[in-house]
């Protein structure tokens, strides 16, 4: 079976090999035969080491597929069933699901300890669990979650992860009022994907922050008002809002440099919304006067802050309606032997969302 393996963290690139094997089949489990999966920053971010991930490793976590077996136990999915892939699964029986908060469950971290493919050299992890720049991967019947026939699967890949987290970080977490300005610090598929759901929450001011014109221009398609490099949000922000600051600040980036603009651009009773995924030694400091004096709420948002089979089915619905555009957000496509171009095109900011298909 082909896969894109990392063997250290660290390595920039990715080795597309033929002798890898899905393991662990058994009860509980589904063997999915992937078709399409997007390339997400995480991906990049666990290969070089700010995320924490045992190598070797295949990176991916965003697919969709098809299934090709499933193990004792396992109702509701059978051969044949068309799926995306949950990459945070939830157990249903820790504190955090029966308190509703199923996006705080832990059990698909754990999974991520242990091998899901081996090689002749040994055991080979795959990335949250998962591991998508693969043929095909063995996971937790929760991880693969059907889809309707009309979604292709490069669709359902970015719903998958990049979509999802986007989407609800400003309608589940940040819950975006109508008429509000919000400003988006980083502007790769998370952060388009955030512009859209302020854009279906109704905003009336959404400015795009990017160094990248590309994605500048990308996002004023996808529904921002004004889209600004960095240097530029001190004027965007003294023009929209007369230096009040904006209502809504997303940063996509996660780095705490990025954070800190944010919070500074965030009005005083406002809401700062961290989406990015960041490093363990990356340290944000607001000082106890501020954070007292301007009672601005600081809101995390991890896989976009709700129930995500639920936000998996809210936005196939709007993608249906014709309310956010997906196709448009794959502005590159390859091949598995083409995984490190897409990951300079990730890196240099050339693409939005890079399809792999398989």
């Amino acid at each position: 079976m082909r896969a894109a393996v990392l063997h250290e963290i660290g390595q920039e690139k990715l080795e597309v090999l033929d002798d890898v094997e899905a393991v662990g089949f058994g009860p509980g489990k589904a063997r999915l035969r992937i078709r399409a999966t997007g390339l997400c920053h995480s991906d990049v971010s666990a290969m070089s080491g700010v995320l924490p991930q045992p190598a070797p490793f295949i990176p991916g976590h965003e697919g969709a597929g098809e299934v090709v077996d499933v193990g004792d136990g396992v109702t509701g999915l059978s051969a044949g069933d068309r799926v995306l892939v949950c990459w945070l699964p939830a157990c249903g029986e820790c504190p955090s699901c029966k308190r509703g908060q199923t996006h705080l469950c832990l059990a698909g971290f754990m999974n991520a300890g242990t091998p899901n493919f081996k090689r002749p050299g040994g055991d080979v992890f795959g990335f949250a669990g998962t591991g998508t720049f693969t043929e095909e991967v063995v996971v937790g019947a929760g991880c693969a979650v059907p889809i309707p026939d009309d979604v292709p699967f490069e669709i359902a890949a970015l719903i998958g992860c990049g979509v999802t987290t986007g989407l609800g970080a400003a309608i589940n977490t940040a819950q975006v009022e109508a008429g509000s300005s919000v400003a988006v610090i980083g502007c790769g598929g998370v952060g388009i994907s955030t512009i859209q759901g302020a854009r279906v929450r109704g905003a009336a001011q959404i400015v795009a922050v990017d160094p990248v014109a590309s994605r500048r221009e990308a996002a004023l398609r996808f529904g921002a008002t004004e889209a600004v490099a960095p240097g530029e949000l001190a004027d965007a922000k003294q023009r929209i809002t007369g230096g009040e600051g904006f209502d809504y600040v997303f940063e996509v980036v996660g780095k705490s440099a990025t954070a800190r603009t944010a919070y500074e651009t965030t009005r005083r009773g406002g809401t700062l919304c961290v989406v990015g995924a960041g490093a363990m030694d990356d340290t944000f400091q607001v000082n106890m006067f501020e954070l007292f004096f301007d009672e601005k709420r600081i809101l995390p948002s991890m896989y976009g802050g709700g129930d995500v089979l639920r936000s998996y089915e809210r936005a196939i619905a709007l993608w249906r309606a014709g309310r956010i555009d997906l196709e448009s957000m794959i502005t590159h496509r390859v091949r598995l032997d083409g995984i490190n171009d897409a990951l300079d095109q990730m890196r240099t900011g050339e693409a939005l969302r890079t399809c792999i298909e398989l």
